[in-house]
């Protein structure tokens, strides 16, 4: 069994870094994705997404409709070989912003229901 550094990096009970399975591995990676600004990361200046910046945007309907197109395009291009997107849905309520993802996981055919949070 193939086994990941977890994310975020952290020390296990036994003292060494902490680990993950593929799917612990793969969620972990979708969480960097959402929660990246573009141009936070020096090397790759459009890794990410962008999302909690909505949490300063006047959240409507055409709002939301094109961050879950950014957020889709964000997925398919840097995760599309390791994902499948099933459902995207996204909210905003004050400082948090809520994912729900549906997903596939290309390498065991499992599927997944995820939610992410993140807070500005």
């Amino acid at each position: 069994m193939r086994t990941d550094i977890a994310f975020p990096f952290r020390v296990s009970a036994r003292g060494r870094t902490a680990g993950a399975t593929y799917g612990e591995h793969t969620r972990d990676l979708i969480e960097q994705l959402l929660f990246t600004s573009p141009g936070e990361r020096p090397m790759r200046p459009d890794f990410g997404c962008g999302l909690l910046d909505l949490v300063f945007a006047p959240t409507g309907p055409e709002l939301l409709a094109a961050l879950e197109l950014s957020v889709r395009a964000s997925l398919q291009r840097w995760l599309g070989d390791l994902i499948e997107v099933r459902s995207l849905d996204l909210s905003a309520a004050g400082v948090t912003v809520r994912v729900r993802l549906g997903y596939t996981v290309r390498r065991t055919g499992s599927e997944r229901e995820e939610i992410f949070e993140g807070r500005a």
